[in-house]
């Protein structure tokens, strides 16, 4: 098969949005029979009808469908190369990529990925939010370069480092029967409601693991996205809930919870980076990933 041109797509996709032939014309300054040919030389070359030809316009046939989507996606691509290359241009002379668990993205990327823009300011920085395991999968299929995940979860096919330490913490109602003790014991929580993070959360099957060992059953009430969230189900005496401290600090002026200590020894958890070959990290990615484990150090 021929090579499908960038004009044409773009023309083709003026025709769907349109649903005019004439119309596709005026919007991208060619002529009418300029457009028709190219719509007539694209279905020649893939052997197969485009558009339905009406008196009053034209459709999409099922064919023609199936090219507009992409379309959209290589003019999307398209776009996004444009705009990503035009900031090379502009003075940026990296790019790294990251994908980070909800407990880094919280407690201490801000502060280091503020920190490394300072010494690389002509560095692009990509974050993106995503549970552990979604994570982990970025990092395998190459969607990302950097990823920081609880360490709890199976990774051993990338490479790992040590990036963080936090510590898990109960969190009450500030008027709970738990709420006046200094620290705890997981297991002797476990006769009140919980409220928790979503399935695919690792934060949510660390506790059911710990759950398990103990032979109980957790008490899950609601279920929720963020931190935030469970804190402020907590707030109105929904539940109680487990969470890292330094995400409960950044919700506790303004809510009426109280924060109980976590004797369990897996309540100190440690996050952890990945890649899939250090060897093969661009310079930039390289200088971020030492940026990164170096700054629980600092």
């Amino acid at each position: 098969m021929r090579r499908i041109d960038f004009i044409t797509l773009k023309v083709f996709i003026a025709i769907a949005d349109e649903r005019s032939l004439t119309k596709a014309a005026e919007r991208e300054h060619l002529a009418l029979a300029a457009v028709s040919k190219r719509v007539s030389d694209l279905e020649s070359q893939l052997g197969i009808n485009l558009l339905y030809r009406q008196p009053k316009g034209v459709e999409l046939t099922p064919a023609g469908h199936a090219l507009l989507h992409h379309a959209r996606t290589v003019m999307d691509n398209l776009e996004q190369m444009s705009a990503d290359l035009s900031e090379f241009s502009e003075g940026v002379k990296g790019h790294v990529r990251i994908h980070a668990n909800t407990s880094s993205v919280i407690e201490f990327l801000p502060e280091d990925l503020s920190t490394f823009t300072q010494l690389h300011p002509e560095v692009k920085i990509d974050l993106e939010e995503r549970v552990s395991s979604e994570t982990i999968r970025a990092v395998r299929e190459g969607l990302t370069d950097i990823g920081i995940f609880a360490g709890h979860v199976p990774a051993q096919d990338l490479q790992l480092f040590t990036y963080r330490h936090d510590h898990l913490v109960l969190v009450t109602p500030r008027d709970h029967p738990l709420a006046s003790r200094g620290s705890i014991a997981f297991r002797e929580t476990l006769g009140y409601d919980f409220i928790g993070l979503q399935q695919d959360a690792s934060l949510h099957s660390l506790l059911q693991h710990s759950v398990h060992h103990l032979g109980a059953t957790l008490r899950l009430r609601i279920q929720v996205r963020s931190f935030e969230a469970i804190c402020r189900m907590i707030h109105t005496g929904m539940g109680i809930g487990v969470l890292p401290e330094i995400a409960v600090r950044t919700y506790l002026p303004a809510l009426n919870v109280q924060v109980i200590n976590l004797t369990d020894d897996w309540a100190r958890r440690e996050i952890k980076i990945g890649v899939r070959s250090l060897d093969a990290l661009s310079v930039t990615a390289k200088q971020m990933l030492e940026h990164l484990v170096s700054s629980e150090s600092r």
